[in-house]
This record gives C-alpha cells, sequence and structure tokens, in this order.
C-alpha cells in the first residue's frame, strides 16, 4: 500500500517527527492536549499539501490566495491535495444561512423559479440577497431596523458640547463637521432650543445638506453588528431597535416571491422547516426531475450527518464549532473528486455517542470512494474504527512532539490512550445529596415546550440528550444568575495572553521591578520597554488586504519583545522575555507562590507558555482559561458546554476532578456534556430528547446516572450501560 511519508517534522513542539500514514485509509492521530496533533496534521501535512498546491497556478492567481509558509519539515513523500474540514464556526452575516452555504437554498431558488405558482420569475426571484428578490423594507435582512433619536441625540447639549451621541460624530471628526461647516447650526445653542425648522434640517436635511438620520441610515443601518468592536458597537445597540420586518414578517423575500407556491408551500415556509421534515416534502415531488434529485441528495446528507434538525434558514452564525464543520462536511460527500486528502479537526465534537457511529460510517464513506482520511480525535469510538493510529506524546508542549505509537488499533494497548480505551468509566453509585432544588416549569423556548426540570444545588449535574435535543436552550435559557464558562472567544487584542487574562503578569512586573528597583512599567509589552519597532509583540503583521496578514519574527527584538536596556534584568535567572516563553508548568519553579499556576495546570494547561496570544488558542483552551480563573472564586452556579473538548480521555478524570472541588467548595455545577466518563460521575442527570428538532425537547430522565444505565429506552441509558458493562 502506498503511503503518505513525514519525515523530520520539527513544528512547534514536535522533535524531528517521522511517521508513514496509509494511503486511501482512515487515519486516526490523538495523544494528550499540546502534544503536538495539530503540528503535524494541521501545521505541517495540510499546509504543506495547500502550499504546494498554490505554487502551480501562475502568480497572478497565487497572489489572490491565502499564503501558506513552508513547515519545517525535511520532506514529505506521497502528498496528496488536501481538503481541510476545520471547527471554525461559518461566518458570512445575517445573509447567510444554512441554505446558502449548502447550496440546498440555491436549489430550492431553481425549484420555485421552474415550479412555482403564480410565477415569480428567474432564480434571482427567490434570492433575499439579490434586490429582484428580497424585501424591499428590510432589504432581505428579515428584521428592520428603528433609529431612536432620544438615544442617538442629547437635547440639552450642543453641537460642540457633543450632543451626537455616536463614536463617529464626535466634536471634530469630519462627520461633525458636516454639520459645523454647513452655516446651517449655532455650535453652542442646545439642540433643545433648535427652531422646528433648524430641527427638521438637523434631522433630516434641507436641499444642500444631508441630515442626520438619512446619513445614518445610509451609513450604518446596514451594518453587521457583529463585525462592529467595543464601544461603537455598545452605540450602536443603544441606538438601534431591531424587530421582525413588518411587511415579509421575517420571511426576508418580496411580496411576488412568496406568493408563488410549489404543492401549495411558498420557498420561506420550506426555508422555515427542519431538514428532515423538507425532505419529506422533496420526496413527494416529481418535477423538475434533475432539480428535485439534486436536493434529495443534498438533504439526504445533511440528515446522514445529524444535522436534520437544522432549517435552512438558520444563520450559520448561531451554529456551534462542531455543526460548522458537519455542514461543511456536506459540500464534500457529494464530490466526485478521488484520491483527496481529507483532514478532519475532532468532528465528534458535540455530537452524542448515538451520532458518533453515523460520523464514523461518513469518513469511511469518503475513505472508501478512494480518499485519505486523516483525523485528529479523542472520541474511543472513533479512534477504534481506524484503519491506522499515530500516538503523539507522552506528554504536552516540550514534553510532547514525539510518536509514541504507530500501527493499527489493537497495538494501542500499551500506550497511555490504549490503556484509557480499555478503560470503563465506573458509574457513581452513591450521589452527593443536593441542597434543595432549582425547579423549571413550562419552559417553551425553540424546541422546548413546556418542560418541566429539576436541577439540584450543590452538586455535579450533567445534562444530556443528542444533538439539537434542546440541552443548551433548557440550561442557559432557564438557569438563573449561573456563571456560563463557554468556548466563545475572549475579549482582547493579539496582546492578551494567558498572563494578562488571569492576571498574574501584574504580580510578574512587580517582582521583576522589586528584584531590579527600577519602575514595572519597563516590563509591560504595551509600556516604555516594549520593542518600538515591534510595540511589544514579537513579531510583524503585514497587512495584505483581502488576504490573511503575513506574520513574521521582528528582527530588531529577535522575537523577545523587549528593548535590550530591559532584558539586562532578571529575577530568579530569567529575563522577563523568557519568563513570557516558559509553559505554566515551568513557570511554577520560577513563581512558586502564584495559585493561578497550579489552577492553570489543574485544567490541562500546564503546556501552555504565559505569552502566547488568546487568539491562538481553539475553543476548549479558551474553555479551560476561564475555568482556570473561576477555581479562584468558589460559592457560585456554574455552567459548562462541553468542557470536554479538545481533552485526551486522560485529561478528563482531571476535569471531573475540579469539578468535584468547586461542588466541595460550595458551588453548583451545571455541565452540558457527551462524554461518558464525565456523565458516569455526576450526581444528576437531565437527559433530553428523544430526538433533535421537534423530535426532541422532551425530559427522558431524571436522577442519578446508575439509574439512567438501567433504562433501556434511553440512547445515552444504553451508552452508558455498554462502556460500564452494566446489561
Amino acid at each position: 500500500m502506498t503511503e503518505l511519508r513525514v519525515v523530520g517534522a520539527r513544528e512547534h513542539n514536535l522533535r524531528n517527527v517521522t511517521v508513514a500514514l496509509p494511503k486511501h485509509a482512515f487515519t486516526v492521530v490523538t495523544g494528550v492536549s499540546g502534544s503536538g496533533k495539530s503540528s503535524l496534521v494541521f501545521d505541517t501535512i495540510a499546509a504543506e499539501s495547500q502550499r504546494q498546491l498554490n505554487e502551480t497556478f501562475t502568480t497572478f492567481v497565487r497572489n489572490r490566495l491565502p499564503r501558506y509558509g513552508q513547515p519545517d519539515v525535511d520532506s514529505i513523500e506521497n502528498l496528496s491535495a488536501a481538503i481541510v474540514v476545520d471547527q471554525k464556526r461559518l461566518g458570512g452575516g445575517p445573509r447567510s444561512t444554512v441554505g446558502t452555504v449548502t447550496d440546498i437554498y440555491s436549489l430550492m431558488r431553481l425549484l420555485w423559479s421552474r415550479a412555482g405558482r403564480p410565477f415569480a420569475g428567474y432564480s434571482n426571484a427567490f434570492s433575499f440577497n439579490d434586490p429582484q428578490g428580497m424585501c424591499p423594507r428590510c432589504t432581505g435582512l428579515g428584521t428592520a431596523r428603528t433609529i431612536v433619536v432620544d438615544e442617538l441625540v442629547d437635547r440639552g447639549r450642543s453641537l460642540n458640547e457633543g450632543a451626537i451621541r455616536f463614536p463617529t460624530f464626535q466634536p471634530g471628526g469630519w462627520m461633525w463637521r458636516t454639520f459645523a461647516d454647513s452655516g446651517l447650526f449655532d455650535l453652542d445653542k442646545p439642540l433643545a432650543d433648535y427652531t422646528p425648522a433648524e430641527w427638521d434640517a438637523f434631522l433630516h436635511g434641507s436641499p444642500d445638506h444631508e441630515g442626520l438620520l438619512p446619513r445614518f441610515e445610509r451609513i450604518w443601518l446596514p451594518k453587521d453588528v457583529d463585525s462592529l468592536k467595543g464601544r461603537t458597537r455598545e452605540a450602536f445597540e443603544r441606538v438601534v431597535t431591531q424587530e421582525t420586518c413588518p411587511k415579509c414578517h421575517g420571511a426576508r423575500l418580496s411580496p411576488e416571491a412568496l406568493a408563488s407556491t410549489v404543492a401549495g408551500r411558498s420557498i420561506a415556509e420550506c426555508a422555515a422547516m427542519e431538514a428532515e421534515d423538507l425532505l419529506a416534502f422533496v420526496r413527494t415531488l416529481t418535477e423538475p426531475e434533475p432539480v428535485v434529485a439534486g436536493l434529495v441528495a443534498q438533504l439526504e446528507r445533511l440528515v446522514s450527518i445529524g444535522l436534520g434538525y437544522l432549517t435552512m434558514d438558520r444563520a450559520t452564525s448561531t451554529l456551534s464549532g462542531g455543526e460548522s464543520q458537519r455542514v461543511k462536511m456536506v459540500r464534500h460527500l457529494g464530490s466526485s473528486l478521488t484520491d483527496m486528502l481529507y483532514v478532519f479537526d475532532e468532528p465528534s465534537v458535540g455530537l452524542h455517542p448515538d451520532d458518533v457511529t453515523q460520523l464514523v460510517a461518513l469518513l469511511k464513506s469518503l475513505r472508501d470512494k478512494g480518499n485519505t482520511v486523516l483525523v485528529v480525535e479523542h472520541d474511543p469510538d472513533v479512534i477504534a474504527a481506524a484503519d491506522h493510529v499515530i500516538d503523539l506524546g507522552p506528554g504536552a508542549g516540550q514534553d510532547g512532539g514525539r510518536v509514541v505509537y504507530q500501527g493499527t488499533v489493537a497495538g494501542l494497548a500499551d500506550t497511555p490512550t490504549g490503556r484509557y480505551l480499555r478503560h470503563r468509566p465506573r458509574i457513581k453509585e452513591t450521589a452527593r445529596p443536593a441542597h434543595g432544588f432549582l425547579e423549571i416549569r413550562g419552559a417553551t423556548r425553540h424546541n422546548l415546550r413546556g418542560v418541566d426540570a429539576d436541577i439540584p444545588l450543590g452538586v455535579l449535574t450533567v445534562v444530556t440528550g443528542v444533538a439539537g435535543s434542546g440541552k443548551s436552550t433548557l440550561v442557559h435559557g432557564f438557569v438563573p444568575d449561573a456563571v456560563s464558562v463557554d468556548q466563545s472567544p475572549i475579549r482582547g487584542s493579539r496582546r492578551s495572553s494567558p498572563a494578562t487574562f488571569t492576571g498574574m503578569l501584574d504580580g510578574i512586573r512587580q517582582r521583576f521591578a522589586t528584584a531590579n528597583g527600577v519602575s514595572p512599567s519597563l516590563f509591560s509589552a504595551n509600556s516604555e520597554g516594549a520593542c518600538p519597532r515591534c510595540n511589544g509583540l514579537g513579531v510583524i503583521y503585514t497587512d495584505l488586504a483581502f488576504l490573511d496578514p503575513m506574520v513574521s519574527t521582528c528582527e530588531e527584538c529577535q522575537g523577545r519583545r523587549f528593548v535590550e536596556d530591559v532584558l539586562r534584568y532578571t529575577y530568579r535567572g530569567h529575563t522577563i522575555s523568557e519568563v513570557l516563553d516558559l509553559s505554566a508548568r515551568d513557570a511554577r519553579g520560577v513563581f512558586p507562590d502564584e495559585p493561578m499556576l497550579d489552577r492553570l495546570v489543574d485544567v490541562g494547561l500546564g503546556y501552555l507558555s504565559l505569552g502566547q496570544p488568546l487568539n491562538t488558542l481553539s475553543g476548549g483552551e479558551r474553555q479551560r482559561l476561564k475555568l482556570a480563573v473561576e477555581l479562584s472564586r468558589p460559592g457560585r452556579t456554574y455552567v459548562f458546554d462541553e468542557p470536554t473538548t479538545g481533552l485526551h480521555p486522560s485529561d478528563v478524570a482531571g476535569l471531573v476532578g475540579l469539578f468535584d472541588r468547586l461542588v466541595e467548595a460550595g458551588s453548583t455545577v451545571v455541565v452540558i456534556e457527551h462524554n461518558l466518563d464525565v456523565i458516569a460521575r455526576a450526581d444528576w442527570i437531565v437527559d433530553l430528547g428523544p430526538g433533535a428538532g421537534r423530535h426532541g425537547g422532551r425530559v427522558l430522565f431524571q436522577g442519578p446516572p446508575a439509574e439512567l444505565a438501567r433504562q433501556p429506552g434511553s440512547k445515552t441509558g444504553r451508552h452508558l450501560a455498554r462502556l460500564s458493562g452494566d446489561r
């Protein structure tokens, strides 16, 4: 069998790694968090494939493609063209939906343009992103925005005093100057003293002057609120209200498009149906045959991948990372290409054990079409199904980056991963007593319809159920006053790091200052000690307009962030630059009295360097970083959304131990999770289902895990019983 061979990979923490992957096979790369899996799979193999593919294009085309640097590797042999299917959330703003990103809505537009009656026009007439088809009132957004004048202006102030309460209209700015230079207004006169004519000219304009409202509507109302940052976003949300469009009632389309029906249904009605129901409807149609066949095939793929609960009009920005990855998979399942290299990043994330079986079948179907499938994964069921396994480690960061094992799954037995594959979670037989219950009654939202649930206080509760069953809706919507520790991006710039986010850097700078008798500000990469060339970043970002920015090490400070004068000062033999490069685990030797370092190690982030930019962390790493901070503030109600994401099975036991510590310190911990090790160690389970979307939203079981394992009607219970041997 032909092999894809990697020789001498040294990217990040890889230690001269050499591996051989069988082509046209299903290979899983596993290992503890930070062991080098992504460095090998994404930063070496996938990056080199995409770099070499781009090299085949002309210079003109290459200048319009993303740039990939050459990875630090001696050679890669027999490399196929790579298709990377990652967990980056699908963007696209409010105009991007599940239907548009999968091309299912394009086929629907074609169907309605051919078979819709009365005839409303060609395909574009059914597009909410085209002037021919969009609702004229909301321009296809489905929501109408209104300016709240009393929030936009302070009538008690004059223009010179900042009467227009929006960042881009500040006194002295160019937008402000259009009012100041018009000659129509007294700049020192409060707006409340304007005559009716002045007020009308100010708000609505005059023949020679654009008023405030038309200008604001033209520039700001079309903006995607998610693209706005900081003060501008806060001001926008204060000034602009949003409600369902009164003309199209949220359907986004023109009256003509909405009036055209196929088998009695408009395209908007069908876009609002769950994929599973839409598939059933489309199967009843016969004409036009090629369009119907294509639509059925795409919808079948969406359903087969566990996303039958999604509607075509759902905004892509609301999808989780796992859902985004599976939506991307739909694009490739119907491809006729063969001998490709498909690379997946933990595709089991967000999937119930019952859905993982379907996922494995889909990965194997890609392999069976003549492709090579390469997956970074921790899920035992995915690993067990692989043709070939590469186990990296043995530890994380500097303790990893080596090949522990490569071969068949059977040979994993004596490795840390193999031992955990054989591990069967012991179900907690004696649950901790609750200190009362949070009683949720009649919860109705999304697919929850009058749901009653009891969340015990002072214990560990796990909310389970298949993807789309209503877990997040129940917990985030009806557990009050809870601290949510999720995987969302952490606010901050590329200057933010674990040291700044946790507050450790202030104490570290003070120690350096005291030891050397100088100002603490010298040791801030944002202040006087920073390298003037890179402004303390250590790297130079070159903006390439519509391409990804090019990042290069600063030549002046050699990536050390500080000027030479600052690097003369040391603390316990380390410069401030060297400290920021230390992992949390190694930093404990320099700062033994810093409790936050112990917490970072406890949450499985001991391999992170103190100065690593936060925007380079994965969702799971961001969540565990937030958890490390919260460990210092017990006694609250905490909600964790799939905290095992990115964790090797060997790290999960440590995570459950942290939950136990929070509970023992007086906290209530509620976890949304699919991981059976976490479910088995809970005190209380709330199991939702039985299916997803409209087939879910009901409480199937409430009680201790040992009792759930004896419930044959529960999908979660069956898998818990299977792994524990309790049949």
